[in-house]
This record gives structure tokens, sequence and C-alpha cells, in this order.
């Protein structure tokens, strides 16, 4: 299975040109190791002893290409389409489907909001076929938006415009900020108008329908193998656990008791490694339910995320979670260690010695522990946080929360505050003012909190020693200046259903270099404008898309 094949990619064909060599670059083998749904339709229905069902993707109206990413063309060793319209749009859209190609959606449950939810699977997404990249390295492209599978429940399986949009640029940029994410290849106008009440108040209104071109080795989440164990399915259960440690964990060996307790490890470990980048850059999940948590460790399902602005540990863009704030910023840890013990006892009866799987937890707690102390250090420019700093980061979270602070501008700019010998003796007003554009009550609003803890900072990173050009570059790779802000996502959305993708192209462009200066794009660097606070799409959004 994992004997892949390695190809001339002289040439990156298109998608629209059906080729040996592209047909060649194609695989299977989800469908081909796994057990299907008998029945063949799309029809919503309670499937058992299977991890998917064949579905077909539902044609739209007049697919129209709206973004590509090239990048993500070039892992997987296609070209960008020659036309806006055309064969290969048609195919990103679902109108066509390649032979070789085996589209399906996918079984899984999970627990949303705490509480176990049954059967819930791809209800509007579609793998279409596994493609073999340059690198040799396996990839799904799977539709999101393609139209109802047994999965959809009641609903279309359908995607609209702002939703697709924000899932599209939120993969690339978090992939550029150096956090573990699926990608994006591509975004496709559907011609046709999808009904959506925002914010399930009774208002439903007519949007434009869109779709995505998703990008991951796999979309295989924790809730896969909850549906098969909660159901008893133990045959079935053991089967996915087989293919995905032959198939995207070999490196552990064959499947065995042993092995499937260091795949688990693994699976935290990734975990870790991943919410650690998640609070790094102040970006919150909004939906961290066990369906939505990759088993590689990779953020997944982008709905209504957010970034901090206002630095305050207790917000969640969600407004579904406005009320409980399961999934605010601050919990994000501990949500991500109460799902992974959800997966161990999903894999409880291939790991019957609870031990190894509380083992597994435990290298959670110390992989995310390690992650945070050196991240940590890294944002603020120390060479490593001991116990001797708890009072210092203490009182710069109560700071940062007693006067509105942009998190992204507070951590960017405090590279920026001298801590030579000068700097030692400014007054508070001189040390905060490289910090004053994070403020939202103003430029002097935190400078009464802020000053006093800037002047132990300052002594604090003085006795390190490390030079300030070495200080500031280390600290500038750890926080960026540019962030996905739901507030010029918006602004992409807006223009790009008014015709014109100048402003995602660009936003596109900027967010591939988070960590430089880019002084020509500088409007993109600065805190959320006031009428953006409590606009729709700018701060706090639904589940609706």
């Amino acid at each position: 299975m994992n004997d892949i094949p390695r190809h001339n990619f002289a040439a990156a064909p298109r998608l629209d040109l059906l080729d040996a060599q592209l047909a060649s670059r194609f695989d299977n083998s989800f469908i081909r190791e796994l057990p299907a749904d008998p029945l063949r339709h799309d029809v919503p229905h309670q499937v058992r002893n299977a991890c998917y069902s064949q579905v077909k993707p539902t044609p739209v109206a007049s697919p129209r290409l709206l973004v590509w990413a090239d990048a993500v063309g070039a892992l997987l060793g296609v070209a960008r389409p020659e036309a806006a319209t055309g064969p290969a749009v048609d195919l990103l859209a679902g109108n066509r489907v390649l032979p070789g190609t085996q589209p399906y959606a996918a079984r899984y449950g999970g627990h949303q909001f705490g509480n176990w939810a049954g059967q819930l699977g791809d209800g509007r997404a579609m793998t279409l076929v596994e493609l073999i990249g340059p690198d040799g390295q396996r990839r799904e492209l799977q539709l999101k938006g393609a139209g109802r599978t047994p999965y959809s429940r009641t609903a279309d399986g359908r995607a609209v415009l702002r939703s697709s949009v924000r899932e599209f640029l939120c993969s690339e940029a978090m992939h550029y900020l150096g956090v573990p994410t699926t990608r994006a290849l591509s975004l496709v106008a559907t011609g046709d108008s999808v009904v959506r009440d925002m914010f399930y108040d009774g208002n439903p209104q007519a949007e434009p329908g869109a779709i995505v071109c998703r990008v991951a080795p796999s979309f295989v989440r924790f809730g896969n193998f909850e549906i098969l164990t909660w159901n008893d399915e133990l045959a079935e259960l053991k089967r996915l656990a087989d293919y995905v440690i032959r198939t995207h964990y070999p490196e552990l060996g064959e499947p065995s008791p042993e092995v499937y307790a260091l795949w688990f490890e693994e699976i935290c470990r990734r975990t870790a490694v991943m919410v650690a980048g998640w609070m790094r850059v102040g970006f919150v999940h909004g939906v961290m339910n066990t369906d939505n948590m990759s088993i590689l460790g990779l953020t997944i399902d982008y709905g209504p995320y957010g970034w901090l602005e206002g630095y305050d540990l207790g917000w969640t863009p969600n407004t579904t979670d406005a009320e409980g704030r399961r999934y605010c910023y601050g919990r994000q840890a501990e949500i991500a260690q109460w799902n992974l013990i959800r997966l161990a006892s999903a894999l409880l009866p291939l790991i019957p010695d609870r031990a190894h799987l509380e083992g597994g937890i435990l290298t959670y707690e110390r992989v995310y522990g390690e992650c945070s102390r050196r991240i940590m250090g890294d944002k603020l420019g120390l060479l490593e946080i001991d116990a001797g700093d708890d009072a210092l980061l203490e009182d710069l979270a109560t700071a940062l929360h007693a006067a509105e602070t942009d998190m992204t501008l507070f951590f960017r700019h405090l590279a920026d505050v001298p801590v030579d010998e000068a700097g030692a003796n400014l007054s508070d007003n001189a040390l905060t003012a490289p910090l004053r554009g994070a403020f939202y009550g103003g430029d002097d609003a935190a400078g009464g909190h802020l000053g006093a803890w800037l002047r132990r900072y300052v002594d604090r990173v003085r006795r390190d020693g490390e030079t300030p050009a070495r200080r500031r570059a280390r600290m500038n790779r750890s926080n960026p200046k540019y962030v996905a802000r739901n507030y010029l996502a918006q602004l992409a959305i807006d223009a790009l259903a008014a015709g014109d993708a100048s402003v995602i192209d660009r936003l596109l462009a900027v967010l591939e270099r988070p960590y430089d200066e880019q002084p020509e794009h500088e409007d993109l660097a600065v805190r959320r404008p006031e009428w953006a606070r409590h606009k729709a799409g700018c701060s706090a959004l639904s589940c609706s898309s």
C-alpha cells in the first residue's frame, strides 16, 4: 500500500487533460481497503458496518473559478486552469467526474458540545480521489459544498460563498503561519443560490453558493473511530485503525497492540503541537467537537473560527457557544485533551491496557507544556521560561485584560520596546510608545497598566544578555504581523460577491509572508476598526454555511 510510484512531473498536467500521466497518479486506497455502505444513493439513512458511502456530486448551474492556490497545485502536480470556466472548473465544481475516481462521503460520529451526537458524517463534503504528488505523497482532493450525501440529514449539502472564502483563506493562512492544517486548492462559484439563516433567528436569506476543493493527506477524524466503537462494530474499527497506521503512520510498524498504543501517543503529541500553534497566533477554532479533530493532528473544518483581537481568554467566535464558552480561546488546550480521552475510549477495544492510553494523555500534557513554554519564551524574547517568570506572565495577562489590547499587535511590537540601558531609564509613556497601536481604547489606554509591567520585563530581558538583534529576529519569527482577521475576510467576501477578486488576491499574497514587514501592506496590519466590532462576519459567527 505504501509503495507509491514516482512520476515525471516536468510538465504538470491540467485537471481537464485526461492523459495517462494524471490518471496514473490516482489512488483510491480508502475505499479499496475499507468496507462500504451497500446502499448507493444520497438519501439520508443510518449506515452500519461501513466506513464510507459512495456518492456523486450534484451538478451546479454555472461554475466559475474564483481563486486558485498555485502552491497547493504545485504540491499536487497540477497546473492552474487556463480559464475561469471550462472542463477543469467543471471538475472542481462536481459537474464532471474523471474516470478512475470514486467519490465517497466518510461516515463518522462525534461528541458535539460535550454530548454524543450519533451519526454525523460528511454531509456536504465528498472526497474525489487520492492524488500522488511530485513528492510521492498521497493527498485527498475533497469538495466541500458539492451536494447531498447519506449524511446530510435534512440539509442540502451545499455551502455559501462567505463560509467558503473563510475556509480557503484560513487554510492557507494557517499553513504559512506554520500551524498544521489542511489546505485549499480552489474556490468555485456555483451560480446557484443557497438559502441560509445565518444567525438562526428566523431570517433566512438566499446567498451565492460556492465549493472549496480541500486538500489533506487524510480527512479521517476522531469521530470516524467513535462511531464504530459506539455501535460495537469492532471488526471495522480494527480495519480502519490498521489502514490509518499503514498508510499514514508506517514508521510505527505493522499494527499490533503495542503499535496501536504508540499510534495513540503520536496522535496526542501531534494534537498538542497543533493546539499550541493555535494559541501562539491567537486562533480560536470555535467548534472543537470530536468530529472536527483530525487523526493526523491537522487543523480541520474551518467554520465559526476567529482571531483573538482584544486579548480575552474567554472569547469565542461561535454564537452557538456564546453562553457556555466551551470552545473559547483559553479552554482550547483543555478541550483538546477531553477530545483525546474520547478517542482513547473509542480505541479501548484495540488497546485494552488503559495504562497505555493514560500514557498518551500524559504525553499530550507534557508536549503541550513544553511547546507552550518555548512559544512564550519566543513571543516575549526570553531565552527560557522558568518558574521565576510565572508572576511576570500572570501580570501580563491581567494587564492585557484590563485595557482592551490587540494580541497580534502587542506581541509583534513588543520587539520594538527598547531593552538596552537607555530603555531601562525611560518613562512609562516612552516605554509603551511602540505598543500604542495595539490599544483599542486609544493610544494611551494601557499606559498605566503596562508601564510598570514593561519596566519589570526590560529587567528580565536584560538578564538573558541576548543581543537586541537576535532577540528581535526570534520574536518576529514567532509573532506574526499579518493574520486572517475576520473583518479582512469579510472585506474579501463582500468584494468577491460584487465580482472583485483583487481584495482576496492581495490578502492571500500578504498572508503567504505573515512574519515579513511588507510595509506596502501596512493597512492590513492594524487593529480591527470600530465599524467591524459588531458587524456580522467580523466578530461572532454561527455554524451556518
